[in-house]
């Protein structure tokens, strides 16, 4: 927990720094400055967007009376997408741009449900669990981190 403070409060500032002055050498400062605030606006109005259809599943979901597990992690996705472009600079601008476009939140959600194990009271069981026959269980459980 401490090395992963110490990327995000030391190591991201140091190399969104050294990005940001090789970006202002070879476009120009000025321009650097201008794509930076560009990228946030485009990528706050798709935040926006994609967090409307996010809302719209989830909606969805709990209409046909179902838990909307897997349209809530991406929700959060969605958010940390949108905190990202918040932080100045191009590789957080980057990592919060990717995060807002379906495929690659598919990729996280399934990185995501690998990482966390569910307990039921059958016992432990993995990401494909007998809710889902797509590989991802959105039935109750205890997450164990």
């Amino acid at each position: 927990m401490l090395a992963l403070l110490a990327v995000v409060f030391i190591v991201m500032p140091l190399v969104e720094l050294y990005v940001l002055i090789q970006v202002g050498h070879a476009i120009g400062l000025l321009n650097a400055i201008g794509l930076l605030l560009l990228v946030s606006l485009v990528g706050a109005w798709l935040a926006r967007h994609e967090g409307f259809v996010v809302i719209r599943r989830v909606r969805e979901r709990l209409d046909r009376g179902e838990v909307p597990g897997r349209e809530l992690i991406d929700g959060l996705l969605v958010l940390a997408g949108g905190l990202l472009l918040t932080v100045p600079g191009f590789v957080t601008d980057a990592l919060g741009i990717l995060l807002l476009f379906p495929p690659i939140r598919a990729l996280v959600r399934i990185w995501l449900a690998r990482r966390f194990v569910v307990m039921t009271a059958s016992g432990p069981r993995g990401p494909r669990g007998p809710n889902d026959p797509n590989g991802y269980d959105d039935g109750p459980g205890i997450i164990d981190v």
